[in-house]
This record gives C-alpha cells, structure tokens and sequence, in this order.
C-alpha cells in the first residue's frame, strides 16, 4: 500500500481536500472525516482515469518533500498535511495456474458475456473478494 500526500484546508467550516503529487483531484467535505473520505474516492477516481487515459503516474512524495516545493508554499501555508492510503496499479504479471475445465469454460463463458478477458474477469472478481 502507497500513500499520497493530501493538504486539507478549512474555510467557513468546509473542509477541503487536495492532493499536490495529482493536481486536479481535489474534493470537499462539511467534517473533517468526510473530506477524507470523499477525498479518498476521488483519487482512486483520478487514478483510474489517468490509467485509462494511459497518463504517467507520478512519484508520490513525503511530506518533507511537498513542504520544500517552492511552488507549493502559497498551498501548504495553513494546510494539515495527512496520509491518504492508495493502491497504484503495477504492471501485469504473467502467471500459470490450474482450475478445473468446466470452471475455465464457465469462466470464458462469463467473461466473453461482459466483454472482458479472462485475465480480467479473474483479476475483478479476486478485487471484489479482497473487498478492494
């Protein structure tokens, strides 16, 4: 598990939320918790849609190193810098296991029905079992 660097600012008793290693993902909340947990959703949305659009992800910097962007010092004055968990997607691996036949043809069944490969229903369905 990664962790990107958000900045929270709170004005008028909102409470907003941005990541500077994603600029653009940034999100709102009326309570602290739901700025995280609203700016939790949008960096996995960010993040999907950088994948898709086959964007660079970027490095994701400490806490130190975003305080020492000198482009970040207007931001980061009076910001609470927090932690927020991110899974960022690694490269495909190939690997070999065995399964039943009648299970893989179920499988590629499945698969062709939803217009998806076999690597990728299997990877979803292992996603939503590890409850991510």
């Amino acid at each position: 598990m990664s962790y990107a660097i958000a900045l929270i600012h709170e004005e008028d008793g909102v409470f907003g939320i941005s990541f500077p290693d994603f600029p653009g993902c940034v999100s709102t909340g009326a309570t602290l918790d739901e700025a995280m947990a609203r700016g939790a959703q949008a960096l996995t949305f960010h993040i999907e849609g950088m994948v898709e659009d086959e964007e660079s992800l970027p490095l994701l910097r400490t806490p130190a190193q975003i305080k020492a962007d000198p482009e970040l010092a207007e931001d980061t004055a009076g910001a609470v810098l927090v932690a927020v968990p991110v899974e960022l997607p690694g490269k495909a691996v190939r690997v070999n296991i065995t399964l039943d036949e009648h299970l893989l043809a179920a499988i590629d069944r499945a698969a062709g029905a939803q217009g998806s490969s076999r690597s990728g229903f299997l990877a979803e369905a292992a996603r939503r079992r590890l409850g991510r």
